[in-house]
């Protein structure tokens, strides 16, 4: 009797955020790169979603793992070398198919659309037969390149992102659906001209709404195999920037239009509701002074989000608290290689006065400390979850110096993923100890801080936080940033990569 052959379906992933406000690059330095099986070792994120769906159903083709922090625009150099190797492995591998978690928001020195520009180049490498399926960030800035060069393409639902490694299993189930001819997808989007400038989350507010909306269409109509809600990067400049809705159904269906149409309205007729909540500077710290029962607190530094590609050397809270705050115990981190460096060389026990920070961003300033090197390290940890827990990260050569015998300030070489709590206590600092944290992240860090400290969201200067007329925009036209007038929301519909005719588009 003869038995099938598995579908061999090579998997990867190229995750990275990038944020053209922020003037250093990303280069190869501040990415974990892994490649072979290693890359099978992925937890806590969408490629380990995609790992754990494909094994017993298929033979699992690793490629390359590469990602970082959001941070600045990719060295355009290093993204061509890994995007060469990537294709050089899929031509090698000869694959069924290609599944991959990519963020969506990423571009370099050169290129603004990189997921775009490397689906293209590789669909025209595997052709039209070989099924390709990406998981997104709902942050992704979606394109039609992206659109145009998958048959799946999907993203995770929730924002702070609790649900990667969903999106990745049911990217991959997808994939596996359309590998054995029982799918044949395709994806209706609608796009309107606008950006979310705040109220993020998904649990909530006028966000939580349509995504609610969303799930309820699903589940009204089991001909929708998914909706993805993407909101999109507010820190990329290119045309068609906006809030994208997308609906996948098993070959066209005229609802398909009517939901993400309906969908996209909502935030157009939602928009003056898209508001974030602030503390000012001294509110956050007032607070923390003054409802102890909170303690220990985690603050947002909004501003400068790294999180949001942002880099990571303000001093501004750091000021606060030392100039005005000279009650409270903290701890947080600055992106500043050379004070890191300097530091260390001077070894733990001495008593270092240095100016740090504020040396990246455009027009903030450093400050000067006197403290004493308490701890120094390679930077390498383990990231504590649930987003992204498990997986190994760097700041760099790091140092910490206590200032006045009660901040704790980390001085890393990497912009560091600081949302997490082991940024911390893998530098030997007892969070339950004090009486806050600073970290550079705006909402996942809700997520992984939960049951540890009490989040308070800052409102600062910075890359990492849209205020209309803060920043240039030269290609986009979006509201609230312009003048946009009620817009008609154009539909499109992607499925022609494989098997679906053009008859049956324009059915839908």
């Amino acid at each position: 009797m003869m038995t099938s052959k598995p579908f061999r379906v090579a998997v990867g992933r190229l995750y990275h955020e990038s944020n053209r406000l922020n003037p250093q690059p990303a280069t190869e330095e501040q990415f974990e790169i892994e490649r072979g099986e290693l890359v099978l070792n992925a937890s806590g994120s969408t490629l380990a979603g995609i790992v754990t769906e494909l094994q017993g159903e298929a033979m699992i083709l690793p490629t390359l793992s590469v990602a970082a922090p959001p941070s600045g625009l990719i060295d355009d150099d290093f993204y061509q070398r890994v995007a060469q190797e990537f294709l050089d492995e899929i031509e090698r591998l000869q694959p069924d198919a290609v599944v991959l978690d990519l963020h969506g928001a990423g571009a370099t020195t050169r290129l603004a659309d990189l997921e775009g520009d490397l689906l293209f180049r590789l669909r025209a490498l595997v052709g039209p037969a070989v099924p390709v399926g990406i998981g997104l960030d709902l942050h992704a800035h979606l394109t039609d390149a992206m659109l145009r060069n998958t048959d799946v393409c999907i993203a995770c639902k929730e924002n702070p992102h609790s649900d990667v490694v969903e999106c990745g299993a049911k990217a991959a189930r997808l994939i596996l659906q359309t590998l054995r001819g029982s799918l044949f997808p395709v994806t209706t989007s609608a796009r309107v001209p606008m950006i979310l400038p705040g109220a993020g989350e998904t649990a909530s507010g006028p966000l939580g709404e349509i995504h609610a909306k969303a799930r309820a269409f699903q589940n009204a109509f089991p001909e929708v195999l998914d909706v993805s809600i993407y909101n999109v990067f507010r820190y990329a400049d290119d045309h068609h920037i906006g809030q994208v809705v997308t609906v996948m159904t098993n070959r066209p269906e005229p609802i398909s239009a009517k939901i993400a149409k309906d969908l996209a309205g909502d935030f157009w007729r939602y928009r003056e509701r898209f508001e974030d909540e602030l503390l000012s500077i001294d509110e956050a710290f007032l607070r923390v002074r003054n409802e102890a029962r909170e303690r220990p607190y985690v603050m947002a530094d909004m501003g400068d989000r790294i999180l949001a590609g942002a880099p990571g050397d303000s001093v501004i809270l750091l000021s606060a608290v030392l100039d005005e705050f000279a009650d409270l115990r903290g701890a947080l981190t600055i992106t500043d290689p050379a004070s890191a460096r300097a530091a260390i060389a001077a070894g733990v026990g001495s008593v270092v006065t240095m100016k740090v920070g504020g040396q990246i961003t455009p027009g903030f300033r450093p400050r000067e400390v006197t403290g004493k090197v308490l701890h120094v390290s390679d930077g390498n940890f383990t990231l504590a979850g649930p987003f992204h827990g498990g997986e190994e990260s760097s700041l760099g050569e790091t140092a910490v110096l206590l200032i006045d015998d009660r901040i704790y300030l980390i001085l890393t070489s990497k912009p560091a993923f600081s949302h997490d709590p082991a940024v911390f206590t893998s530098q030997g600092i007892d969070i339950g100890g004090l009486d806050f944290v600073i970290v550079k992240s705006g909402y996942h860090f809700t997520m992984n801080f939960a049951g540890i400290a009490t989040p308070l969201l800052v409102s600062t200067p910075g890359v990492g936080y849209y205020r209309k007329g803060a920043f240039t925009y030269e290609k986009s036209r979006f509201w609230p940033e312009h003048a946009v007038d009620q817009p008609e929301i154009n539909v499109a519909i992607y499925g022609g990569v494989r098997m679906v005719t053009d008859e049956e588009c324009k059915a839908a």
